[in-house]
């Protein structure tokens, strides 16, 4: 099978969200690579600068509300090799509890929403602070690492107790990885690369926030599921309708038929499963619960 095909079947595949960020940022990536080297090469190298402008978030608000569509395309995008390397490796790491806990749904929104809130908060401080404001005339960026630090402080607010065995280091709680990685980013942000790291803290909040919210029963990613929901239905062929007049056991069962299969839906947890979790919630805390209560208190919590 080509790489392609192994492409096409990843996003093919349900519930395959973290694998399909992944692939869609080395994609760029790649791409962008290709196409630089073959502008630089033809002395071409202005249309690369052009078209990273099409791609990166602009300080400049008269030019992001003529390409809004940059504030979601910056965090698709990276030029470094080490840039992109750390991120996806962070992404693919703390993406991984996110995405056993809360379901792919829910690390998809916060991927979108932390890349949005960092874009924000970007331009925000190179606007109407004077310090940032004063630095460049103009500043670009690109990069994830506002959207993987909300999934890396997602994760962490979580399942703050959660061990990686770190290489020299030996077990560190995820709590403190996403500390160091916050810090980081305010000591950096009066530093060369101010915005980007600007950007990291809005994306940490968002992380923060969102699994917060999750906690007290609200998903403030529902929008972003409800325009990929559209998306996704869009670009997806609907079966064809098939006629038959076989009877079905359900038919036959009649009213009780009817009561058994409404008892419940796969994966959703009974009422009396999640009373017993929130008395134990009420009475040991929210971190006494095992991986199994967590996630089916996430899962009654998720509407559809």
């Amino acid at each position: 099978m080509s790489i392609f095909e192994d492409i096409k079947d990843s996003f093919r595949q349900p519930n395959n969200t973290l694998k399909q960020l992944i692939l869609i940022n080395v994609i760029v990536f790649v791409v962008l690579i290709v196409l630089r080297t073959i502008l630089f090469i033809s002395e071409n190298s202005g249309l690369y600068n052009v078209l990273m402008r099409y791609l990166a978030l602009n300080s400049e608000p008269t030019y992001f509300f003529t390409h809004p569509w940059t504030l979601f395309t910056y965090f698709f995008t990276h030029e470094g090799f080490l840039h992109i390397l750390f991120n996806m490796l962070n992404l693919y790491w703390f993406g991984q509890l996110v995405r056993e806990y809360l379901g792919d749904k829910k690390l998809l929104s916060l991927y979108i929403l932390g890349g949005i809130a960092g874009g924000v908060l970007y331009m925000l401080c190179y606007n109407f602070i004077p310090y940032f404001a004063d630095r460049a005339a103009v500043s670009l960026m690109i990069g994830a690492s506002a959207s993987v630090l909300a999934v890396v402080v997602g994760a962490a607010t979580l399942l703050p107790n959660f061990s990686f065995n770190l290489i020299l280091i030996g077990p560190i709680k995820i709590k403190y990885i996403a500390a160091f990685l916050v810090l980081l980013s305010i000591s950096g942000a009066v530093g060369d690369n101010a915005g980007g790291n600007l950007a990291h803290l809005g994306g940490a909040l968002v992380g923060w926030i969102f699994v917060k919210q999750l906690q007290r029963g609200n998903d403030i990613g529902r929008p972003v599921h409800a325009v990929t929901g559209f998306f996704s239905r869009l670009f997806t062929r609907r079966p064809r309708l098939k006629v038959t007049h076989r009877q079905t056991a359900y038919s036959r069962t009649g009213s009780s038929g009817s009561a058994s299969s409404s008892a419940g839906y796969p994966g959703k947890p009974s009422q009396s499963e999640i009373d017993r979790i929130l008395d134990k919630i009420s009475t040991s805390g929210y971190e006494s619960l095992s991986k199994e209560e967590k996630q089916k208190l996430f899962q009654a919590s998720q509407k559809d």
